[in-house]
């Protein structure tokens, strides 16, 4: 079981009400278990952190970046929540808002091809 920080539940619910454009776009085609039968759950606290996308049943993160995670101190930031969820045995996979707006469908191959590794190595 995941740690559940219930302080950030009020903030996550508002990041699900403000999704930028590249974050609409991928629940587009996640959301209902529309990739691999796979449920996922956007804006979903774990620990002290809020993920963008969560696949529980496959232990899947995606991350959306916009551009203040390619500034030294997001770099920074990221790497610590990515080496946290790593201890959770989580995989993260990271786009940038560019790849999913411009290239979704090579993003989703990318997600279904993580989803079937992580399946098929249980």
């Amino acid at each position: 079981m995941l740690d559940y920080n219930p302080r950030r539940k009020k903030f996550s619910q508002q990041l699900r009400n403000n999704m930028t454009d590249a974050e609409k776009l991928l629940w587009r085609y996640v959301r209902y278990k529309q990739l691999c039968d796979i449920q996922f759950y956007r804006q979903k606290p774990i620990g002290n952190y809020i993920v963008d996308f969560y696949a529980p049943a496959v232990k899947l993160v995606v991350e959306i970046d916009g551009g203040q995670h390619f500034l030294d101190e997001g770099l920074r930031k990221d790497h610590k929540r990515d080496v946290y969820l790593s201890s959770l045995n989580l995989k993260v996979l990271r786009f940038d808002n560019w790849q999913i707006l411009k290239s979704v469908g090579d993003v989703l191959n990318e997600i279904h091809r993580q989803i079937e590794i992580r399946i098929f190595s249980k």
